[in-house]
């Protein structure tokens, strides 16, 4: 019973709603199968292979992509369960949190982490904190203040100063899913590198300051608080970046040394997997940032790990990884198509149309001012500081960042639903903020996502030769060799190049000590009966 239950509850069937006396064909008793849950899993995976085949035919379409496809597949499957049940609740729509942050968002992030170009990804990283941390942060008090102030005057009195503030997280966490759809990393190298790695570090900083809002004591605020929670922050993101990269290197250690391809490289592939999952428990576990935990790991292990295993094990895991990734990413989409039509929300919230669409409205305006307000400051700030105008981050390429960052996803639905769908909590308003959120994300996701790639090949011209390059330095890494040895000019190469005098002396010192102990390119394990170990053999003879 305990396994039946377990299995509903997933998927957001209620105990009550399944008889004790349902059974399987075959003979299958039901206190092991639910007939209920065994329908759910058929509608998911039907749609899913549904959306894989019209993503294959939409391929060259330019305004289509898969999560948009997933997105309205599940808005009309959820449609249908309704019109058979007769406009009656469906707690196959229910959204679950557990699923999304336990099962569906690990292998996204790693996957991003892992197929992540480093090179260039470390090439913007200051850049990429500057927008993921301090923007969000931003974007945080200004929607925070703009709910608090509008929302009065439309009505909404009954929320909290502590709703109030974790809107404002709730609203900045981007939708780094559908970033991954919209923007190529060969096409916009240094959009991709941007807006995915701002999306990485903004749903980590989201979650903290949502979390951080929890914890608050709103009856003893002091100067101190703020402080501490930049504390805590700081805190969070060194630890968890840490604890991904303790993680990836232990995975590359144990695989390095003790030869797992000798005898099984299902053993190879299936200790990559455990690693990585547990690095993402670990943090959640420690109360830290699983998102930044599981991304540092994959990029670490795709560094060492990733060469340290069989040619065989080498292609598995590549395809294997984005294939769980891919799957994971429209599950998620259908799963929020399908739970925008929990018609219990929408009755819940008891709001007539124009209140409805006025707060939508407004969360949408908000997010819209949000986003402006740090992208065009802090790109402008960045453009003094840099020195040629090749390094500048042009309008056109600023507009683009702002517009692609817009889009909201199931991070923030989870989190409105960790606010407001409490048992507690079975107020109109509560269930309003829900539906708002839920309209937000539709709108923001369609639109958006299905106008980037065109608005993208409209600004930017991509077909014709690139208007800005990445940000680069004149000074190659062959230069650097020459001229690093000079004692006297080695500061100066430093203050005048600091990417890639940086980038200089990490490739020495991972070349020295961190390759020799942990493998990675150039690192070739022997293997028997593969075309290594038997060239080993051979020259051996």
């Amino acid at each position: 019973m305990a396994t039946k239950i377990s299995n509903a509850a997933m998927f957001g069937l209620s105990p009550e709603n399944m008889s004790s006396h349902e059974h399987l064909p075959l003979g299958l008793d039901s206190s092991f199968l639910n007939t209920s849950t065994i329908i759910a899993l058929c509608v998911f995976f039907a749609l899913l292979c549904a959306c894989i085949t019209i993503g294959h035919l939409l391929e060259e379409n330019r305004w289509a992509n898969e999560s948009i496809t997933a997105l309205l597949l599940g808005l009309c499957a959820g449609g249908v369960v309704l019109l058979v049940r007769k406009g009656e609740s469906s707690h196959l729509l229910k959204f679950s949190e557990d699923l999304f942050f336990l099962y569906l968002l690990p292998p996204i992030i790693f996957n991003a982490g892992f197929q992540v170009k480093k090179k260039r990804f470390f090439k913007n990283f200051s850049t990429i904190l500057l927008f993921g941390i301090f923007g969000t942060v931003i974007s945080f008090c200004i929607i925070s203040l703009g709910v608090f102030w509008i929302f009065r005057k439309i009505g909404v009195k009954s929320l909290s100063l502590k709703d109030h503030l974790a809107i404002g997280a709730i609203m900045s966490a981007t939708d780094s899913v559908c970033t991954l759809q919209v923007l190529s990393q060969d096409e916009t190298p240094f959009l991709y590198s941007i807006v995915f790695g701002e999306g990485v570090v903004n749903d980590a900083t989201s979650i903290v300051l949502f979390n951080s809002v929890q914890t608050l004591d709103f009856h003893n605020i002091d100067g101190l608080t703020v402080l501490k929670l930049i504390g805590t922050f700081l805190y969070l993101l060194f630890t968890s970046t840490a604890l991904g990269i303790a993680v990836g290197l232990l995975s590359a250690f144990i695989i390095k040394t003790l030869y797992f391809g000798r005898h099984s490289t299902d053993r190879e592939f299936a200790l990559m997997i455990l690693m990585a999952y547990l690095s993402y428990l670990l943090a959640e576990l420690l109360n830290l940032s699983g998102i930044l935990t599981v991304f540092f790991c994959g990029i670490v292990m795709s560094h060492y790990t990733w060469h340290n295993v069989t040619e065989s094990s080498r292609i598995t895991t590549k395809h294997a990884f984005a294939t769980m990734s891919f799957i994971a990413e429209t599950f998620i989409f259908l799963y929020v198509g399908m739970d925008a039509l929990d018609i219990d929300k929408w009755r819940e919230s008891k709001a007539s149309a124009g209140t409805s669409a006025a707060v939508s409205s407004t969360l949408f305006a908000l997010v819209l001012v949000g986003r402006a307000a740090f992208v065009f400051p802090i790109a402008n700030i960045l453009n003094c500081v840099q020195k040629r105008e090749r390094s500048k981050i042009h309008f056109k390429q600023q507009f683009i960042m702002w517009w692609a960052g817009l889009m909201r996803g199931a991070v923030t639905i989870a989190l409105s639903y960790n606010q407001f769908a409490s048992y507690t909590r079975k107020s109109p308003e509560a269930a309003l903020m829900i539906t708002s959120t839920i309209i937000v994300v539709l709108f923001s996701t369609i639109v958006f996502g299905s106008v980037t790639k065109p608005l993208i090949e409209a600004v930017l011209l991509r077909h014709r030769k690139p208007m800005v390059s990445d940000f680069t330095d004149n000074v190659s890494l062959e230069d650097l060799r020459v001229l690093l040895p000079r004692r006297a000019g080695s500061l100066r190469l430093l203050i005048s190049h600091p990417t890639t005098t940086v980038h200089y002396f990490w490739r020495k010192f991972d070349d020295r000590f961190m390759r020799p102990m942990f493998g990675g390119r150039g690192f070739v394990p022997f293997v028997p009966s593969t075309p290594t170990g038997a060239a080993d053999e051979s020259s051996s003879a």
